[in-house]
């Protein structure tokens, strides 16, 4: 049976009814998919994770952490795990960055920053994996082998390769020496839901895991979709010393060392996701990712430029000029799709 005839028999069973109506909901970076399922009394979201590719445990697992902690996230409704299936309850179709340039964003940021301390205050972090060296390095370990070696074609030498392995091992040990809380993994605009009522709503969570504590602020205020001025990321990261000092979760001394912390987890996520937005292009034809390149290697230029333990990586980047050659290879990529008359973000094969 073809998955989306599966998917329509198992919501007949479990809505007892087959008058609803199924269409796409959105995607994300990974294999799995959304529907929104519409009947005469309500709507609700249809997760399609094909157990080949996904695991649908982990999600259902945080979800329950993410109620516990009285958060705004899915409610898991109903579970198919041998077929990848769940049905959740629907928060609305609003992203923050679908309405960033016409609402107040010192609001929804702020919404978004006390959200995260009251998931990091009340949240066991023993409940998800630990976030440790391994997974560390691999994830910047994505930045050598997808966004240099196989987008831009570099092949480094000795001396390179040598740089990048100290600077890994230098921000990994970094990172494992804050404080580990939950870590949400993916806290930014695009999984962040506006919500009339206990605003944010919040995705994307099911890759949650016990790390150090800057991560997630970096990860919404280092958004690699969208850019920020200074004052005000240093303002929002007031607000937040503010209240997770409130909460107990950062003293007096971690206050003092914080923008070198947070600077520090910033650059391990820039390479992982500059990676990421690499491999997504060759390994899944996602070509929309490739746009937001340039933006987090603008990010991990600046972290270089301020802190004097990345000097080796800074002047690596300089001695590549990566933002330039990412544009040059986006650029060319665009005249090829343009030329096959495909749109930039279709499935031109990499």
């Amino acid at each position: 049976m073809h998955r989306e005839q599966q998917i329509h028999a198992w919501l007949s069973g479990v809505l007892d009814s087959g008058d609803f109506n199924l269409e796409p909901a959105s995607g994300d970076a990974s294999f799995r998919r959304y529907l929104r399922v519409t009947t005469e009394q309500a709507s609700f979201i249809v997760m399609d994770a094909p157990p080949e590719n996904e695991d649908t445990t982990p999600f259902c697992q945080v979800a329950k952490l993410l109620a516990d902690a009285e958060l705004n996230a899915p409610r898991v409704l109903e579970t198919d795990p041998a077929r990848g299936f769940l049905l959740l309850n629907d928060m609305g179709t609003i992203r923050y960055v679908d309405v960033l340039e016409k609402e107040d964003p010192d609001a929804l940021y702020t919404d978004a920053i006390d959200a995260l301390v009251q998931m990091q205050a009340r949240i066991p972090a023993a409940a998800v994996p630990d976030y440790d060296a391994e997974l560390l390095l691999s994830e910047m370990s994505l930045f050598p082998d997808w966004l240099l070696g196989r987008h831009l074609g570099m092949s480094l030498d000795s001396k390179s390769h040598d740089t990048l392995t100290k600077t890994f091992g230098h921000l990994c040990q970094e990172a494992r020496s804050q404080n580990q809380i939950f870590v949400h993994r993916d806290y930014h605009a695009r999984n962040l839901m506006v919500c009339p009522q206990q605003n944010p709503g919040i995705l994307d969570f099911q890759d949650a895991v016990r790390g150090p504590i800057t991560y997630d602020l970096a990860s919404l205020l280092r958004d690699a979709y969208v850019a920020w001025s200074a004052e005000r990321t240093q303002r929002w990261t007031a607000h937040y010393l503010d209240a997770a000092g409130d909460a107990g979760l950062v003293s007096d001394e971690g206050k003092a060392r914080f923008s070198r912390d947070y600077d520090l987890m910033a650059a391990q996520r820039h390479l992982k996701v500059a990676g990421i937005f690499a491999r997504l292009w060759h390994r899944d034809a996602k070509a929309q990712y490739l746009d937001h390149i340039p933006l987090t290697l603008r990010y991990l230029e600046e972290v270089c430029e301020r802190q004097p333990t990345l000097e080796p990586l800074r002047q690596l980047l300089n001695s590549w000029d990566l933002r330039v050659r990412v544009q040059t290879k986006n650029d060319e990529l665009r005249e090829r799709c343009e030329e096959s008359a495909a749109a930039f973000d279709g499935p031109l094969a990499p």
